[in-house]
This record gives structure tokens, sequence and C-alpha cells, in this order.
């Protein structure tokens, strides 16, 4: 196995919107910074996906609107189990974020008087969505881009990171992992060390995720023996595409609800006051339990789904604020202005994820988290638009964080550990009787049936014995040691990850006896004070809680 190295003085793992803007802000401190991505850079990431908007209190529609709402709102649909300083963070300087994303040459809609236009989404007292059309994250990125472009930050792609390099004190010093294309292994040595690797979607065998979501960033996190918290609180977005089965799973933007889109059962009944007085701008987890009960008592469509119906809608309303959403559904032979869409729950969002405070600082020297894969902000539920602002928000903190560390970073390069990792890559060579990817499948069953959106006690039991079951698997699994890309080692190394966060995931269902925001369990349906804390797992300690 050939070697590559590389130093630097930031490194970002992850080149989505909370790498990119990580990445900017250290650069602007004069630090040398790598953006080193899994798969291309700026397309695997999340936020190239995004639709709907970002959320900001500007006040531009909505006179009434403010931070104090804007927290208000964040809080409640939560289910108060964020993190208020950072949710405070978060309010507070969305709105400057939004206004620097302009200036790297991002558009948003406005409306004639010039001023940002801001459309409603779940969970608001008043209407703070700024969007693009309904390709906001695209756009996002676009312009993002285009700044790390013209700061001239160098992009690594297709290299997985496996694991992070840590000295005998415990500080994190870079990390290494796989390039893909050749399977070299590759050395990144930094003074400072940003995961922004986003989300686990792919534990679920239906999600929105780009494909590159198999919860890295928590098991680096993890296996360096960082806390993670609130690791049950996985949000599915109420609405994805249900066929065919190469789009099963693919996002159906909030916008279309916001925009005036109705659920309907195969009865032919608008059913979301059934369910909440908010109707179709309830919070998500609501929605989604709302969809998923229709379809379980047996009012869904052939296909498995509900309708989600826009045929109401002037046609240029469409053309203009569904674009993307007409040309998705055109492209499978459908056409939104005259037909309703299908769809029906995906796993979209990890609310839980590593713990940080207001400066994206873990409880490791050296290693800072933003975005998706840090934990806190969104609490038990996250509001639609409130993701792309948080990567905005404290990306730049992390960023920022992380360069002026950079100077007192303390870190001893032990080669043995380089070593020792690359053997642990080499050993996964091998003949035996599972492919790795024939034991993913597995894990995303297990999980869909017994951790998704309604949990009971017995089946989440149940998953945790079939998870260690994986476990033995997966010490026959069959990976042929081939020259160039093998994909056979990419999910071998992979289903670790998965394996590891499917555990942590069902190991905080367990023990959350409640129901809270995107966690909920049938055999405890009632949300109790008791439980207003959060659930924070590390490697090395008993289960802690941290009251909110």
């Amino acid at each position: 196995m050939e070697k590559e190295t590389y130093s630097t003085d930031v490194l970002v793992i992850g080149s989505g919107g909370a790498g990119c803007r990580a990445a900017i802000e250290a650069k602007k401190h004069g630090k040398d910074v790598i953006i080193v991505s899994k798969g291309l850079s700026y397309k695997s990431g999340c936020t190239t996906l995004a639709e709907g908007g970002y959320n900001a209190a500007f006040a531009y529609v909505d006179a009434e609107d403010s931070t104090q709402a804007h927290l208000d709102d964040t809080l409640k649909g939560g289910a108060y189990l964020n993190d208020q300083e950072l949710v405070h963070v978060l309010v507070e300087e969305a709105p400057d974020r939004l206004t620097e994303l302009e200036g790297y040459g991002a558009l948003f809609d406005r409306q004639e008087s010039g001023k940002l236009n801001q459309r409603p989404f779940g969970g608001q007292t008043y209407r703070r969505t700024c969007f693009q059309g309904d390709r906001t994250g695209h756009e996002m990125m676009t312009a993002l881009r285009e700044e790390v472009t013209r700061l001239d930050i160098e992009t690594v792609d297709e290299v997985m990171i496996t694991t992070l390099l840590q000295d005998s004190e415990g500080n994190v010093g870079g990390a290494c992992g796989i390039s893909l294309s050749n399977t070299h292994f590759v050395t990144f040595l930094a003074k400072s060390t940003i995961i922004t690797t986003g989300g686990a979607g792919w534990i679920y065998p239906v999600t929105s995720n780009a494909l590159q979501k198999t919860g890295d960033g928590y098991a680096l996190s993890w296996n360096a023996g960082a806390d993670l918290l609130d690791m049950e609180q996985v949000q599915f977005h109420p609405t994805g595409m249900l066929y065919p089965d190469s789009r099963r799973g693919v996002l159906v933007t909030e916008a279309v609800r916001g925009e005036g889109g109705k659920l309907i059962n195969s009865e032919g009944e608008r059913f979301m006051a059934n369910y909440d007085p908010r109707g179709e701008l309830a919070t998500r987890d609501v929605v989604a339990r709302a969809i998923y009960n229709e379809i379980m008592e047996g009012r869904g469509t052939e296909n498995g789904g509900v309708y989600l119906d826009v045929t109401h809608l002037p046609a240029e309303v469409i053309e203009e604020k569904l674009e993307t959403m007409l040309l998705q559904f055109q492209d499978v032979g459908a056409d939104i202005r005259k037909e309703p869409m299908e769809v029906a729950p995906t796993a979209h969002h990890f609310m839980g994820g590593a713990r940080i405070n207001p400066h994206c600082e873990t409880n490791i020297p050296n290693l800072y988290v933003a975005g998706e894969a840090s934990g806190g902000v969104h609490g038990a539920n996250r509001l639609g638009g409130n993701a792309l602002a948080d990567t905005q928000v404290f990306g730049k903190r992390a960023g920022e964080t992380a360069a002026l560390n950079v100077s007192k970073s303390k870190f001893t390069l032990n080669p043995a550990s380089v070593e020792m990792e690359q053997g642990r890559i080499t050993k996964l060579f091998q003949d035996g009787d599972y492919y790795p990817f024939q034991l993913k499948e597995e894990l995303q069953e297990v999980m869909w049936n017994d951790v998704a959106i309604i949990r009971q006690s017995e089946g989440l039991k149940s998953a945790l014995e079939r998870i260690n079951a994986l476990k033995e698997k997966m010490t026959r699994m069959i990976v042929p040691d081939v020259i160039g890309y093998n994909r056979h080692l990419q999910d071998a190394l992979e289903l670790e990850n998965m394996i590891l966060i499917a555990e942590l995931v069902t190991k905080s269902a367990i023990i959350r006896e409640e129901s809270r925001g995107a966690h909920y369990r049938g055999d405890y349906p009632e949300t109790r004070d008791e439980w207003n804390k959060s659930i924070i797992l590390n490697k090395n300690e008993e289960v802690r809680f941290k009251k909110r």
C-alpha cells in the first residue's frame, strides 16, 4: 500500500456548507488550510441537496419577527432539548452569515421592494426562511466554492478518513485514511482539525442523504474519546420520493408545503388537521408520524405513501418557486402541475452528534466540529431552514477557533500510530463469507424495522442483538486486495462506522424512556419533565446526562 503525506495548519474533513465556511474563515486568519472530501469536493455533502431555505430573522416580510421569536421557535421545535447557548448564537449570527454569502455571490429571491423574500416553514411563528427558489443549498454551495477557489484553498478529493491522529496526551494532530481512487494510504498532519462530515442517513435504507453519509464524523469523534449527545434523535423528513426505486428517499422539499402544498390520504382526506392545528406546517416530527400513521392504518397509496398536492396552485408559482420539484418529478414521468406527488418519510437529519461549546470546541484538544456532525443546536427536532444557517454560523466559528489554536497547538506524532492504522486496514483484506454491502443492507433493514419513526422496547433490544450479530459477521467479510478503486474496501470501512453509529442510536433510544421530538416510543408516548436532559455517551465513561 503506497503512502502519501500532507501537512497543513488546519485540516477540514468534509466539503459541504460547514466545511467550506470553516476553511474560508481559517484562511482569512492567514492559515494554511486543506479540505478533504470522501467524494468530490463541494458535491458530496448534503448542503447542495438542501432545497427549501435558510432561516434568518430579518423581518422583511413579517415585521413582528425577531431573533427572540426565532430562538423561541427553535427551542419549542426542539422540544427544549437544545443547548440554549448554541441556539442563541445561531439566531443572532444567522443574518450576518447570509449577508456574507451574498458577498460571495449567492443570489436569494427578493421582493419587489428589493428586500429579501421570506417564506413560511414548519414550526415558525413568522415567515423567516430566505430562499433561492427550491435550490437554496445549491446556490449557497456555488458561492462558497467560488470563495474557496478565490482564496486558493487546497482541496483533496475522494479520500475516506478512517482515524484521527492522537498522541499519548490525547491531542489530535491530523488524520489518516484511504485514497478511494487508488487505495493509497494518506496521512494529513495538522495543528487543528475540524470535522464537518454531516450525518449518517445511510444507516437506513431510505434516506435523503448524499451517498457518503455513513456516520464517519461521529465515528471519528467517538473513537478519539469525544462526547456524543442525543444520538437517539434522528429526524425523518416527512416527504421523500417513493418511486422508482432509484429515487426512493430523494427529498421533496418542505418548500412545497410552505407554498401551500396539501397532504391527502388515499381516501381523498386532507388529514393533517386531525393531528395538529398547524396542519401541513407542523414540525417535521409531527408530520412524519402523521403520514406514517395514515399509511399504517390503511389509508396510504398503493405504493405505500400519501399524496402531496400542489395542483391548486397557479402553474407560474410552481414553475418559479418549485422549479426543482417540477423537474425532479417530470424526470420520472409526473407533472406536479396536473397530478399530486406520492411521498413517504425518509431518514434525513441527525440532531445528535459531537458535543461542542459555542466555539465548536470538543472535549478533545485541537478537535473542532460543526454542522450536522455536531449535536445540541437543534435539540430533539430540527426546524426546516435552520440547518443551512447552522452550517454558516458554526462553520465560521469553527474556522476561527481552529485558526487561533494553531499557534498554541501541542501534538507529538508517534509514527507507530500511523503504521498501526495502515496495518488495521490491510488486515481487512481477506476471503470470507459475506460481502460488506450485504451486511450494510442487513443493518439498514434492522434499523428501518426497529429504530425508525416509532420505537418500542422489544424492537430496540432485538435490534441491539442483531447489531451484535452483525459485528461477528464482520470478522468474516470478503474484501479482495485489488489495485485501484476497491468498492469492497470502502464498504467495509463504512460498515464499521455504520455499525458503531447504529449501536449508539439504539442504545440511546433504549435509555430515553419517553417520547420527545423525533424520538417516539410507542411504549412511552408521553413527554416527561424528568427526561428534559441530553444523553451524553463517551467510549471511556459511563452514560451521563445534561439537564436542559
